[in-house]
């Protein structure tokens, strides 16, 4: 749960208390396995790691919400506006336009939503 904290500000026990109704062992495997055995290693910082994800989200295609709280993560961690769109620029050329378009207009949305210019 620390690792959840301190990385997506809120945003994550947001996610994982909507599930509790529905899914708690779905909640509990988010938080155990992705932040407690996953993002909370020491090998790469924060930075390192939310730019990967918003890359790999970006590049699926499939999953915008958890995009959107990735980026939201990123800027929590300290990964600047350009660079968020400078990675996901990058997921044109392996994921296609459709992709990276939609990866920039959710990294709008995020950079509105707190203020954040570009």
């Amino acid at each position: 749960m620390a690792a959840l904290e301190a990385i997506s500000a809120g945003a994550g026990k947001n996610v994982t208390q909507s599930l509790m109704g529905i899914a708690p062992d779905l909640a509990r495997f988010v938080v155990e396995f992705s932040y407690g055995d996953i993002l909370s290693r020491t090998v790469i910082n924060h930075r390192t790691k939310e730019l990967t994800i918003v890359a790999m989200l970006t590049a699926l295609g499939t999953a915008q919400p958890q995009l959107k709280v990735h980026i939201s993560a990123a800027l929590n961690v300290g990964v600047t506006p350009v660079e968020i769109t400078e990675v996901i620029q990058q997921m044109a050329i392996y994921a296609g336009f459709p992709a990276a378009l939609n990866g920039i207009f959710a990294a709008k949305e995020i950079f509105n939503n707190r203020n954040t210019a570009r």
